[in-house]
């Protein structure tokens, strides 16, 4: 066993010749950016972006401060602190190549709980003109069913009560924000980098939301002073896993506590709409365009639509990553299929992309059996994700009376998830915050009420009252219970319902 050496800034130079390293000098690099959220994803895309952009160009003014937001988060800060916030960011190709990179960019890292007000003055400074936002779903506090801005939540509570000493991301900005305002600097530009429709403008209109019942007198300022860019991002980000850690330590002798495992395709769209200058990210490969939408809708009903149509099909089957459930041609054929019959056609064109070659370049990926995807991490908060990944594509086919089986059998193998979730020797893992009730409503499905699981309101909307959906849905289930989830795939394709 040859020895390991420890990732921090001290062993940087004597790491193996194979391993990429910053080309610059991080003590001269000046934080421009306060980034919130710093997991696996930014690490593996918007760090890297901006690593690539201090290798290649200069562009010292740039760099990242990362905040790690929620006390679950200490163990990311803890991991970055000790080795100087660098990391190694693991691109693993379709053939089994992996490249091994450390990361810059991050020079500063910020644990919130610890120091809300350090993280506040941080955010305040001068120097700092652009926030960037990784915080899931859940962080922006939206109602699934309104789009309105949740103030009840008890973390919302607290902030109002206690604003010195904020807990949600809406606290600190807002607190940042006034102090900017009071101190007479300028603004600054507030990006969300989650997959989330419209992400800039859901993060403006719950900012905003939030101010005005926190400081009413700052809204003006933040209308003129502070802009919302919505973003497309992607890039497959499995969860690091302690064999990719050992791996790291066998191939190229690092010690790294939390390196990040990634594919090599990285895809960055970006409204160009920066109050306060923006790094040329687009010199090293991000997109900058007037108008996201038709990205985020073609990446939102392809990429995560295809992860919705084969996550719990595949784990139904026993199958536990992407990549091995994509390894199965019937599994294979039925994503491509819900692409090229259900998805795709009701999209609009995509400037600059051709949408067969995209399709053909997401099954590609998709099929990559070295990235360990786990369908667990596809499914987890299912009733958040299908209600914007999914259920579009099939409200939308069916005003137009157009194809919904494969749609129908993702719903209906969700159910089927459920249904089968307590019996003995069944691998129950879902994460979900609504679990309790998906739960319930599968069971009475299983009893005899085969419309219960549809008649979750706050997901699926009217669809249990829909006649051609349920024509669909029942045969499907009831063929799920009596074929499994494979033979009811091949008897959908065959049309054999």
């Amino acid at each position: 066993m040859q020895p390991t050496i420890k990732l921090n800034s001290a062993h940087i130079s004597a790491l193996p010749k194979s391993v990429g390293i910053p080309a610059y000098d991080r003590t001269n690099v000046k934080t421009g950016i306060v980034h919130v959220g710093i997991g696996g994803f930014h690490r593996a895309h918007q760090a890297f972006y901006t690593d690539e952009l201090l290798q290649n160009h200069g562009h010292d003014d740039w760099g990242i401060c990362g905040v790690a937001l929620l006390k679950h988060d200490r163990k990311i800060y803890e991991t970055l602190k000790g080795q100087d916030g660098l990391y190694t960011l693991l691109i693993t190709e379709p053939d089994g190549t992996r490249t091994a990179r450390v990361i810059g960019s991050i020079v500063e890292y910020l644990f919130a709980p610890d120091n809300p007000k350090a993280v506040i003055e941080k955010m305040a400074s001068p120097d700092i003109r652009i926030i960037t936002l990784t915080i899931t779903e859940g962080g922006y506090n939206f109602n699934a069913d309104t789009g309105d801005f949740q103030s009840v939540e008890p973390s919302i509570q607290h902030d109002l009560n206690n604003p010195d000493r904020p807990q949600t991301i809406f606290g600190y900005l807002t607190q940042a924000l006034k102090l900017r305002k009071e101190r007479g600097l300028p603004g600054l530009t507030i990006q969300s980098c989650d997959n989330i429709q419209h992400n800039g403008a859901v993060t403006k209109k719950m900012l905003l939301s939030y101010i005005t019942l926190a400081a009413p007198g700052l809204t003006e300022w933040v209308l003129l002073n502070v802009s919302f860019p919505n973003s497309m991002v992607d890039r497959i980000t499995p969860v690091t896993s302690p064999a990719d850690i050992q791996s790291l330590q066998d191939d190229f002798a690092i010690t790294d506590a939390w390196p990040v495992v990634c594919e090599p395709f990285c895809q960055w769209v970006i409204e160009d709409d920066f109050i306060n200058g923006r790094p040329e990210w687009d010199s090293v490969g991000a997109q900058f365009v007037p108008d996201v939408i038709p990205y985020e809708k073609m990446k939102i009903r392809l990429l995560n639509g295809g992860h919705v149509a084969l996550g719990f099909t595949g784990y139904l089957y026993g199958y536990g990553y992407v990549g091995e459930t994509m390894s199965d041609q019937v599994f294979f054929d039925f994503v491509r299929g819900f692409m090229d019959e259900e998805a795709g056609p009701i999209l609009e064109p995509v400037p600059g992309i051709d949408l067969e070659s995209y399709k053909n370049t997401l099954m590609q990926r998709f099929r990559n059996p070295f990235i360990r995807d786990q369908l667990t991490r596809i499914f987890s908060e299912s009733s958040a994700k299908i209600p914007k990944f999914l259920l579009p594509t099939i409200n939308d086919q069916l005003k137009i009376n157009g194809p919904i089986h494969r749609g129908a059998l993702i719903i209906a193998a969700w159910c089927r998830y459920f249904e089968l979730a307590e019996e003995k020797g069944y691998r129950n893992e879902i994460q979900d915050e609504l679990h309790a009730v998906l739960l319930e409503k599968a069971k009475e499905s299983r009893a005899g009420d085969e419309l219960s699981f549809l008649n979750i309101g706050s997901i699926f909307g009217e669809l249990a009252t829909n006649k051609r959906f349920i024509k669909s849905y029942i045969p499907i289930l009831r063929g799920l219970r009596t074929y499994g989830i494979r033979e009811m795939i091949k008897k959908l394709d065959e049309h054999k319902l």
